[in-house]
């Protein structure tokens, strides 16, 4: 396979919105979960459940993504693709 093709496949254009929250992808054992979150500074961070990020806390993980609990309301922030 080319390299052009290995790209293509394996990226979508505009999959992560610039100056928001993204879950680039979920790991771990499903008792102890962890997500990589690219913050909307553009900074990306290991979470975990409880773990606090400028735009909320993480209430939970699972294989499609995460909760996060912001000013009283919950959301989730699915992976991108998923």
């Amino acid at each position: 396979m080319s390299n052009a093709t290995v790209k293509s496949a394996a990226t979508q254009q505009g999959a992560l919105k610039k100056n928001s929250v993204s879950v680039l992808g979920v790991f771990g054992p499903k008792a102890d979960m962890r997500a990589l979150m690219r913050l909307s500074s553009g900074r990306v961070k290991e979470v975990k459940p409880g773990s606090r990020v400028a735009s909320g806390t993480v209430i939970a993980i699972d294989e499609y993504g995460i909760m996060l609990r912001q000013s009283g309301q919950t959301r989730r922030i699915a992976i991108p693709g998923g």
